[in-house]
């Protein structure tokens, strides 16, 4: 058993990551030869990440208030405390806080054989964000 004591601060989402208010604290990150790792991402309201992917896939867990979520060709959705979204491996996605509501999630992610976890892409337009979720 190991136990870490929280030492690592905070992190402001970057810029070429996220669009917005986003804050990152690392929740797991184990030893080789484990390759996974998870994050609690904040997102303040209207913040989101970019277009990306990730090679083994990736999961959500809300925690608190409302997001919305979208993969590449479907449908925005929106997503509320208690949803699990679960992206494919390579399917490109964004996903954020709703106009007027922060967003709490957990992210899981598994590093494929280089390590990789994600592949950033272009932002998420302002035209792309504002349309309408799917019927909640």
């Amino acid at each position: 058993m190991q136990i870490t004591r929280s030492s690592v601060a905070t992190v402001k989402g970057p810029a070429d990551w996220f669009t917005g208010d986003v804050y990152i604290d690392a929740v797991a990150a184990a030893p080789a030869p484990s390759r996974v790792s998870a994050n609690l991402v904040h997102f303040m309201p209207g913040a989101r990440t970019h277009w990306h992917r990730h090679p083994l896939s990736q999961t959500v867990f809300v925690t608190e208030g409302v997001g919305l979520c979208q993969r590449r060709g479907g449908p925005v959705e929106v997503i509320r405390p208690g949803d699990r979204v679960l992206f494919a491996a390579d399917e490109e996605h964004w996903h954020g806080a709703a106009p007027n509501r922060l967003m709490v999630h957990v992210a899981i992610n598994e590093g494929d054989d280089d390590h990789a976890v994600v592949q950033w892409l272009t932002p998420v337009t302002d035209e792309e964000y504002a349309v309408p979720p799917a019927r909640d």
